[in-house]
């Protein structure tokens, strides 16, 4: 996880200016989020840039168009290693609790009408106090989140033996295509094994981990001007069209978009 030379403190609140407070942070590259813990729930959103959080014993990727959920009391901790904007939604413990929020920090999968009410909030939102239709608009974020899929960390990791293993070289080899049973072979498993660790301690296909690994580092990439070709070919794309329909697939958005998205 990133430990940056630039540290941000958490916001320091007695209590929270309303019961849902929306607040937005512009952070450069290498900024840490030292541990911090609060008695309200958090949700962090990404607009650009991959944040790295830590929470009960796991860390979470969460690039653009993703957020995360930290329930009231939670320890945890973070950084980004690229420039990120992203904003917090601070929620009371009661309106937690209400809603039916999780009991676990988790990652939500965001559907299209939350980005886009979380887009407008961040070009829109005044300070505090909030006028009624402000809240109530915060208000159906909430309820949308409690009933967002909740589905771990966007890049998760592994404690086993061999599967660690052959994440630790795919992150240090994204370009590598190689097929599932050669890198069983070369870590001493078979395709069959890695496959079903995959989908025990990932949740997901190692394929599918692959293409999210991809996206993550395609990111810092776009965002510093390297052509939409270039990165294709740099993760092992053939063409910039299979990276394209990969990259929309997984983040409902083009690599130019998100590149216009992040500057």
């Amino acid at each position: 996880m990133n430990q940056g030379p630039n540290i941000h403190p958490p916001l320091e609140f007695e209590t929270l200016p309303e019961p849902v407070f929306f607040f937005e942070r512009i952070m450069p590259r290498d900024t840490s989020y030292p541990p911090q813990t609060h008695r309200w729930g958090e949700f962090v959103f990404s607009f650009s840039g991959v944040l790295e959080l830590y929470a009960e014993g796991s860390l979470f990727r969460v690039p653009p168009g993703q957020g995360l959920w930290h329930p009231p009391e939670t320890e945890h901790r973070g950084g980004n290693r690229n420039p990120s904007l992203h904003c917090s939604l601070y929620i009371e413990p009661g309106v937690a609790a209400e809603k039916g929020l999780p009991q676990t920090s988790c990652a939500l999968t965001i559907n299209a009408m939350v980005r886009s009410m979380l887009h407008h909030l961040r070009l829109n939102m005044p300070a505090a106090p909030y006028t009624p239709e402000e809240s109530r608009l915060l208000e159906v974020v909430v309820d949308q989140l409690a009933i967002a899929p909740c589905t771990g960390s966007y890049l998760p990791g592994s404690n086993d033996a061999a599967l660690s293993k052959v994440l630790a070289y795919l992150e240090d080899h994204p370009g590598d295509n190689c097929p599932v049973r050669q890198l069983a072979e070369r870590f001493g498993t078979t395709e069959r094994t890695l496959a079903r660790k995959a989908q025990r301690d990932l949740g997901i296909p190692l394929s599918e981990w692959r293409q999210r690994l991809k996206v993550v580092r395609a990111m810092p990439m776009l965002q510093a001007g390297v052509t939409v070709e270039n990165v294709a070919l740099d993760l092992g794309y053939s063409t910039a069209s299979a990276f394209i329909a990969m990259f929309r697939r997984l983040l409902n958005i083009t690599p130019d978009e998100y590149r216009k998205n992040a500057e």
